[in-house]
């Protein structure tokens, strides 16, 4: 791999594969299993997601420069330092969010059956969920199998929001 396609690996790393990352995608699915039962078009599931991920997201980063305020060499970080290290550190947060979001908006404008997008977006969050999950094991230098059950592991996180999906209709 060239220099400048590593520095794009380890950035994506750094941004991307975080715990925010899992947790993004996790919210997503609870927030569409949470609405399953109300019946709520597509247009409305879409808005509630946007805004559930909007208002966790805000709080997220919130948190995050609370905490990091005074916190690092010698204690003299800023809040804006604090903030700047928070904003960026939620950006797999919102990313995460982007796909099974994007499937929920073709839903609301008719390019795909209602329960197509529904169930679409679910599917796509344990994919996204399986994808954090083996990247985090690779870059650990797990062997193969190691790696296969840790997606795995990490995809069950959204193959429950699909069985409790389930469970309520």
């Amino acid at each position: 791999m060239s220099r400048s396609g590593e520095r794009v690996w380890h950035r994506a790393r750094v941004d991307f594969i975080t715990e925010e990352s899992v947790y993004g995608t996790v919210l997503v699915s609870g927030v569409i299993v949470a609405s399953g039962p109300y019946g709520p078009t597509p247009m409305q599931l879409f808005l509630n997601v946007l805004g559930a991920v909007v208002v966790f997201w805000a709080a997220h980063v919130y948190a995050g420069t609370i905490a990091g305020h005074g916190v690092g060499p010698a204690n003299r970080s800023g809040l804006a330092e604090s903030f700047r290290r928070s904003l960026k550190r939620s950006v797999g947060f919102l990313t995460s969010a982007v796909p099974p979001s994007l499937v929920l908006l073709l839903g609301a404008l008719k390019a795909i059956d209602d329960s197509v997008a529904i169930w679409t977006a679910l599917w796509l969050g344990v994919v996204i969920l399986f994808v954090l999950g083996f990247v985090v094991f690779a870059m650990r230098g797990d062997s193969w199998p190691v790696r296969i059950l840790g997606a795995v592991g990490t995809a069950a996180f959204g193959a429950a929001m699909i069985l409790l999906k389930a469970l309520i209709h």
